[in-house]
């Protein structure tokens, strides 16, 4: 009886807990068509997942502890389509974190988004309807990071309430180097101000040895070479490290929305980091490239179920080994029809055109971002598909 009035006690104990709790499974399923019209020299078309948004399968977890506490958590597996393959090799390649609510903001520890990718990104069109999953329309090459491809394992996060419309954001990745728990520090932080129709905000990202820590973070990066894989910006690997400052701003009226961001974006020190591979002319060592990002943009509600998009954005980079820096200039056009609350289909068309003389000294070519590079300096992107959420 004893032993039974205690299996009674445990399992009301439990039971009482799972009642003040919630476990969501939730995901995105996405694959169509892509078109790039110069993929080093030649046309290419293929079928391909993950086109408007990355497909993804994860676990969103809350437990309420009262007086305004809760214990949070999430797991989210980024996956190819066509092929099954996990994102960057990892089991949870997008996000692994648990961390703690409170009336005073939610701080979360484990593999996460940065700051400035989580304020900023809401004002570009590549993180909004121009191919984000394939990445075409974010900004050449990510370097900006925006887009919030590149997450900040080891990362500790913090999100303030949003007071009078206005929220602030912090995030800290330790480098994990035994002896020197600074040799991959990230620090982000931002602000942002939601008023409505009317939003704006501000981040900071700053990053040390970015090769290795903010582009060589997954189970498929090289842990000695390049992995800033665009001739953008792969030949300032070497870098010691990164700075990107940003600011955005959006207003909606009626079916209309416009909205703009720019991003100053630094590495520097060139030279100072060994890379097997990466080795900068003379000319380069020590200095400090520059790439500074415009961009607007417009959306427009034609009914309940289209919506149609329209982008621009110019980036100019500092001159390279006495060379003038490369330019390049991108136009990003969409439409996206919703046949229901979850599945949708999409039709975007990018246009990139670049000059001057990019980072590896060569005569700048048009690169969408994580597309093949042109051997020219013109380049169209073109996809579309259908796209699940659950």
């Amino acid at each position: 009886m004893k032993k039974s009035l205690s299996l009674i006690a445990a399992c009301g104990i439990a039971c009482s807990a799972h009642a003040q709790s919630s476990v969501t499974l939730y995901g995105i399923v996405d694959a169509g068509f892509r078109y790039n019209s110069n993929a080093g020299g030649k046309s290419q078309f293929a079928i391909a997942g993950g086109n408007e948004s990355a497909s993804r399968f994860g676990v969103l977890g809350k437990e309420d502890l009262g007086g305004g506490y809760q214990a949070v958590f999430t797991l989210e597996n980024g996956f190819t389509t066509t092929t099954g393959a996990l994102q960057g090799g990892l089991m949870f390649g997008r996000q692994a974190f648990v961390g703690l609510g409170t009336p005073y903001g939610t701080v979360t520890l484990g593999r996460q988004y940065l700051t400035l990718s989580s304020y900023l990104g809401p004002f570009s069109s590549g993180t909004d309807w121009a191919a984000r999953g394939a990445g075409w329309g974010y900004h050449p090459a990510g370097l900006d990071d925006v887009d919030g491809t590149e997450r900040a394992n080891n990362a500790i996060k913090y999100v303030s309430p949003r007071y009078r419309g206005v929220q602030v954001g912090a995030t800290y990745s330790l480098g994990g180097i035994a002896g020197n728990t600074t040799q991959n520090e990230m620090i982000s932080a931002g602000v942002d101000y939601d008023g409505g129709p009317f939003k704006i905000a501000a981040a900071y990202l700053y990053v040390k040895n970015p090769n290795f820590s903010l582009f060589g973070n997954n189970a498929t990066s090289s842990a000695t070479g390049n992995n800033f894989a665009s001739p953008v910006f792969s030949g300032y690997a070497t870098a010691a490290s990164q700075q990107v400052v940003g600011a955005g701003a959006s207003y909606a009226f009626g079916a209309f929305t416009v909205g703009g961001i720019y991003t100053n974006t630094k590495f520097f020190d060139i030279g100072a980091l060994a890379v097997t591979g990466a080795k900068p002319p003379p000319a380069e060592a020590g200095k400090t490239a520059t790439f500074n990002t415009g961009e607007a943009n417009l959306k427009y509600r034609v009914t309940t179920s289209l919506q149609l998009g329209l982008a621009y954005t110019y980036t100019r980079a500092s001159s390279y080994n006495g060379e003038s820096g490369a330019s390049y200039q991108q136009w990003n056009v969409g439409a996206d029809y919703s046949l229901s609350k979850r599945t949708d289909l999409y039709f975007v068309v990018l246009r990139e055109t670049a000059g001057g003389f990019d980072s590896t000294g060569h005569r700048a070519v048009a690169a969408l971002t994580f597309a093949t590079p042109s051997s020219s300096d013109t380049q169209t992107g073109l996809t579309f598909g259908i796209r699940h959420l659950f």
